[in-house]
């Protein structure tokens, strides 16, 4: 048996959802059916509602095997890395990190640890922010993902409340994203808007856009103006306003005009000559924009942040801008 004492950063979350995070190698049926047994009491008296939201100061006593219990004592992949994440801003809450291009946000099927969320753990433990060993289901979380070979802004949280606040946030779009990128050849219409269907193909990796609805498919808009032109191409600014899987990409790529250094949707023979190993995009600006409640990080409504060092600027200005 253990007891555990539920603390602030495993509140106002479902028991359910906490007993996974808590256990590990502990099948979801085996936990549910150990609940439906009588295996969990709360506050003394068991509990059998997995829905219930777990509170600050509840008392869990989990009458498990020791063998689904995390050995909170042993040390973690992110304990040996020296973390190298480059701040753009930063407070008691959140965390804004420029991910460089060639970077995972998490690890792949390869297990890969340098990763952008292994860094940003390094770095919370080293400062002393982050302990886990006296933390039973919260880790400091990314809010949002960017492509591994795609520069830009990732939202980090620092605790469970602002993690929860900045989901929901990002859900009902409540933060404003704007990416810069070079999209091959020059645009006819300097600004616009791009609407259409996304449909993902989870086998091959990649999305397509179509200009009618299609089973699966989701909407798909982007707005877009262009800043400058320069040996042939054109530097954008192109604004989501909704986030699909490769969206942007997808996009330029249907209206002919893909990305430069895109190996996915562009052109092979335009990115041989082009200078470009990957794509060139960048999600270099963000405006919190709140609508509804933000609570501890109201304060960060109306707040824009912006990166400076484009690493593919330099290049297209060299161009001839």
């Amino acid at each position: 048996m253990k007891e555990v004492i539920v603390n602030k950063n495993d509140a106002g979350q479902r028991l359910d959802k906490f007993l996974s995070k808590y256990t590990q190698n502990m099948p979801q049926a085996m936990l549910y059916k150990s609940i439906r047994k009588n295996c969990v009491k709360l506050n003394g008296k068991h509990i059998k509602d997995v829905g219930y939201m777990l509170k600050a100061g509840d008392i869990l006593n989990l009458y498990f095997k020791d063998e689904f219990f995390h050995d909170h004592a042993a040390s973690e992949p992110f304990m040996s890395i020296k973390p190298n994440i480059d701040i753009v801003y930063e407070d008691e809450n959140i965390i804004l990190v420029n991910k460089p291009a060639g970077v995972n946000v998490h690890a792949d099927d390869s297990g890969d640890t340098n990763t952008l969320i292994e860094h940003l753990k390094a770095y919370l433990w080293q400062k002393g922010e982050y302990n886990p060993q006296k933390e039973q289901s919260f880790t400091p979380a990314l809010c949002n993902r960017i492509d591994r070979n795609t520069q830009g802004i990732v939202i980090a949280a620092k605790n469970a409340e602002s993690l929860r606040i900045m989901n929901e946030k990002i859900k009902n779009r409540e933060i404003e994203k704007f990416y810069l990128l070079i999209a091959s050849g020059i645009l006819p219409k300097k600004s616009g808007r791009l609407s259409g269907y996304l449909f993902k193909d989870e086998k091959k990796k990649i999305v397509y856009v179509s200009s009618t609805p299609k089973k699966g498919a989701k909407t798909a808009v982007t707005d877009y103006r262009v800043i400058a032109e320069a040996n042939g191409n054109s530097l954008v600014e192109a604004k989501l306003l909704t986030g699909r899987t490769h969206q942007i990409r997808a996009h330029f790529a249907s209206i002919g005009h893909p990305l430069l250094g895109d190996g996915k949707y562009g052109s092979n023979k335009i990115n041989r000559g082009s200078g470009f190993s990957h794509q060139a995009l960048c999600s270099y600006r963000l405006i919190f924009r709140f609508t509804t409640d933000a609570g501890i990080l109201s304060y960060l409504n109306n707040r824009e942040f912006k990166l400076e060092d484009v690493d593919f600027l330099q290049q297209f200005q060299k161009t001839g801008l």
